[in-house]
C-alpha cells in the first residue's frame, strides 16, 4: 500500500491559506512574515526525492500547474504523475495529470504500486482524505505565526479524534518548527 502524505506551511493556530501569495487576507506570511531559513525548507527537497505521485484539490491545481511548470526546482514534481480529485475538471494540461472523480479513486489509488503520494495545499481535500482514514502521516512546517480568524485551515473543527505519533521534529533559529507525525491506527 502506498503512503498519502499531507504536508503544509501551516500558522501555529492551524491556517494553511495563501502561504505564498494569494487571495487570502494575510497572503503570503510564510516570506513576508518570518525571517528566511533555508534550512528549514530541507524537507521540501527531501520530499521532492521521496515523492512518486503528487495530489491536488481542484483549487490547488488551478494555483500550482500554471506556475510550478516553469520552476526548474520543481523539475521530478512536474515529470511524475499528478492526479486531481475533482468532479469538474476535463483534460487537464499539467504534463502527466489525471483526473480522480472521488475518495473512492484515492483509496483505490493508494492500493496501486508505487512509492509515496504527496498532498500540497489543498486544505479541503486534506479535511476529507483525513475525514476518510486516508492520511498516512503530516509533514508539518509550522510557523511561529498566529494568523487569527478566517483562512483555510488543515484541520476540520468537526473532525474526529486522531491519533498521531512524532517521527521527526526540529526547531529553526527563525522559530519555524518542523514536525512529521505518523497517523497511528487502531
Amino acid at each position: 500500500m502506498r503512503k498519502l502524505i499531507v504536508t503544509e506551511f501551516i500558522s501555529l493556530d492551524g491556517v494553511v491559506d495563501s502561504p505564498g501569495g494569494g487571495d487570502y487576507a494575510h497572503a503570503g506570511w510564510t516570506f513576508k512574515d518570518v525571517k528566511p531559513s533555508k534550512t528549514a525548507y530541507d524537507i521540501k527537497g527531501r520530499e521532492q526525492e521521496d515523492a512518486t505521485a503528487l495530489l491536488f484539490g481542484r483549487k490547488s491545481y488551478d494555483e500550482f500547474s500554471p506556475v510550478w511548470p516553469a520552476m526548474p526546482e520543481f523539475a521530478e514534481y512536474n515529470a511524475m504523475p499528478k492526479y486531481v480529485v475533482s468532479t469538474t475538471l476535463e483534460n487537464p494540461e499539467w504534463n502527466n495529470t489525471s483526473v480522480l472523480r472521488s475518495l473512492d479513486d484515492v483509496a483505490a489509488l493508494k492500493e496501486s504500486d508505487g512509492g509515496a503520494i504527496y498532498v500540497h495545499g489543498s486544505a479541503n481535500l486534506a479535511q476529507n482524505l483525513a475525514a476518510a482514514g486516508l492520511v498516512d502521516r503530516y509533514n508539518l512546517l509550522i510557523f511561529p505565526l498566529m494568523l487569527g480568524s478566517g483562512g483555510k485551515r488543515l484541520f476540520a473543527d468537526d473532525a474526529a479524534k486522531q491519533k498521531l505519533t512524532l517521527v521527526e521534529h526540529e526547531a529553526y533559529d527563525n522559530g519555524i518548527q518542523l514536525a512529521v507525525y505518523d497517523v497511528v491506527r487502531d
